[in-house]
């Protein structure tokens, strides 16, 4: 149902325990009343998702911080003053009133503002935290329109809001300043260098394959059911008769490939990122037998999508 439209309704089912697919700035996210464990266990399940895998907590407001969590430090609140509403989550101590299945038994919470007015007015209307991680199940790609959640999870879900092609494509970037220097967790749709312009130096934790300390942090993550392949460039397939597809970033290859998709003419890194998934979601359609990526720069938001396709690649062992 259109976003706007269905906010009451969908308000309502978050209220009684249900599950809903709803659009941020980021991707589409499956929402569960945060404050209640066996609608947070439905995240889960519907995902099925691993339980030591966490939930990002959504806000309506930069203000609720603090009424859900207490103080917090000052690093933390200077951050969400400057970046929220947008694609930066942060990491604080776990309030009592979050369960820890919310958090995998973690003691820390992370938790944001999303920078889209239909979402926040749904969790304004609910008048409850919103867990909420993207609407896919769990390792796939992530759905940044209302179809791929339909696609990927049906009737999983009680209620999916229709907002339209989400604005940033990518998740958000996850963050921990409680110590002397932010640390990021999780590149995302929030470049680094923008900050480092805001609070100085960050330093980048990667990916790993143990225990996350945040939401999407596994070494192996984000990947089609096809296939993928990273490669240094533009170039002919191998000529064995296999059809392939080609996820180019500013230029497509002048013939070999089955399907291609560019992610942006311009050569624009933020344009990339808003379509990076849909893209990757067409090659997985396209029946072809992989797909062959070629990396973005390693510049703004360019660093977040070449961390996403190194994660795909992981899962199918594909890392040259």
């Amino acid at each position: 149902m259109p976003a706007e439209s269905g906010i009451a309704e969908a308000a309502a089912v978050l209220r009684d325990g249900g599950l809903v697919a709803f659009p941020t700035e980021t991707v589409y996210g499956l929402g569960a009343n945060a404050l209640d464990a066996r609608a947070a266990a439905r995240i889960f399940e519907a995902k099925a998702r691993p339980s030591f895998d966490p939930l990002i907590t959504h806000l309506a407001d930069t203000a609720d911080l603090e009424k859900l969590a207490g103080p917090v430090p000052a690093a933390v609140a200077a951050l969400a003053g400057r970046f929220w509403p947008g694609p930066l989550t942060l990491i604080v101590d776990r309030p009592a009133a979050i369960p820890p299945i919310v958090t995998s038994g973690l003691d820390t919470m992370a938790v944001r503002v999303p920078d889209e007015a239909s979402a926040r007015a749904l969790i304004r209307a609910a008048g409850v935290p919103v867990a909420a991680p993207s609407a896919n199940r769990f390792g796939q790609l992530s759905p940044t329109r209302a179809e791929h959640v339909v696609r990927g999870l049906g009737a999983a879900v009680e209620v999916v809001l229709d907002g339209g092609p989400t604005r940033c494509g990518i998740e958000s970037t996850i963050v921990d300043a409680r110590g002397p220097q932010p640390v990021v967790l999780r590149l995302g749709a929030l470049a680094v260098e923008e900050l480092a312009a805001a609070v100085g130096p960050v330093r980048v934790r990667p990916g790993h394959s143990g225990q996350p300390v945040a939401p999407g942090t596994l070494a192996a993550h984000y990947a089609p059911r096809t296939p993928l392949r990273v490669v240094s460039g533009v170039e002919p397939p191998p000529g064995d008769g296999r059809r392939r597809g080609f996820l180019a970033f500013q230029e497509a290859p002048a013939a070999g490939y089955a399907a291609v998709e560019v992610l942006s003419s311009d050569g624009d890194v933020t344009e990339a990122a808003a379509r990076l998934f849909d893209a990757l979601h067409r090659l997985d359609a396209a029946g072809v037998t992989e797909i062959h990526a070629e990396p973005a720069p390693e510049e703004g938001v360019g660093r977040a999508i070449n961390d996403r396709l190194r994660r795909a690649a992981a899962t199918w062992d594909t890392v040259d």
